[in-house]
C-alpha cells in the first residue's frame, strides 16, 4: 500500500507533499500508535502541532 502511494505521488504536484506519521502514546494501556497522513509541505509543522 505504501509503496503504491509513495509511486502516484511521484507524479505531477506530488513532490509538494509529505507523509508525516507521528507516535502517540495512549493515555489508558500505555502502548503506542501511530498516525498517518499525507500532507503539503507548507503545513507539516502545523500538522504536527496539531495533532
Amino acid at each position: 500500500m505504501a509503496k503504491k502511494v509513495v509511486a502516484s505521488l511521484q507524479k505531477g504536484g506530488g513532490k509538494e507533499h509529505t507523509k508525516v506519521i507521528k507516535m502517540v502514546k495512549s493515555e489508558k494501556s500505555g502502548s503506542y500508535t501511530f498516525k498517518e497522513e499525507i500532507v503539503h509541505n507548507d503545513k507539516v509543522q502545523e500538522w504536527f502541532k496539531k495533532n
